[in-house]
């Protein structure tokens, strides 16, 4: 059964022009699992490093906001190793996520899903998925959303390989969004204030939350000298 749907999933992606372009891994996403919308984080040591891709603007947004906030169910799903499911975001069963949660409600979220996306022991990121309904997924929605995030995390390998040593692959890098400026963010608040880079991008992450802003947009006012962090 799992090969059957790995065939159907690499036939549709072949349909489409392969996996050449990073964008189809989340067009398909969509079409094979029946969502919403559809996006691919990167994370390493606990922290998104940046998307792959994303379906639509509001993938983008939640991707956006889990990068801001550090949670949410690519976070989770990555660092716990495991897919997390929450098939009703406006009414949790168990409360989780409260600063990702009522942003990502906003923006029309109603469930998501995150998947790990990994090849053996090596983690890379997630899959990142929602719907504008709430509902749990089927049988086969989470059969195929595993294969879906074993795929990605294949490609995603495949196209780094090909890249220099310390250079992000052009094929991921096109129409991914990978905030280049947080991480230089996090390099001068460190510097500026003798902390490591991991409690950097902490505080920025704290001042972003305390004052209702995205972390990118407050990397780029400190990278621009508009922004000090005391």
């Amino acid at each position: 059964m799992a090969g059957n749907r790995l065939l159907r999933i690499l036939a549709e992606l072949t349909a489409r022009g392969g996996t050449g372009s990073s964008a189809r891994l989340c067009e398909v996403s969509v079409d094979v699992l029946a969502m919403t919308g559809a996006g691919i984080m990167l994370m390493s040591e606990d922290t998104p490093r940046g998307s792959v891709c994303s379906s639509n603007d509001v993938s983008a947004r939640i991707e956006e906001l889990q990068y801001t906030f550090g949670e949410g169910p690519c976070v989770d799903a990555y660092r716990q190793d495991r897919p997390v499911l929450e098939p009703d975001l406006a009414k949790p069963a168990t409360a989780r996520w409260p600063a990702f949660t009522p942003p990502a409600v906003a923006a029309g979220a109603e469930a998501v899903f995150g998947f790990p996306v990994r090849v053996g022991t090596i983690r890379l990121g997630a899959l990142n998925l929602y719907r504008d309904q709430p509902g749990v997924l089927s049988d086969d929605q989470h059969a195929d959303a595993l294969v879906m995030a074993d795929v990605a995390a294949r490609a995603v390998l495949a196209a780094q390989a090909k890249a220099p040593p310390d250079e992000l692959a052009a094929e991921l890098e096109t129409g991914g969004d990978f905030r280049f400026v947080v991480h230089q963010a996090s390099g001068m608040v460190a510097a500026q204030l003798g902390i490591g880079v991991g409690e950097a991008l902490v505080r920025l992450r704290a001042y972003a939350f305390a004052n209702d802003r995205m972390l990118s947009d407050v990397a780029e006012d400190v990278v621009a000298r508009r922004l000090r962090l005391e």
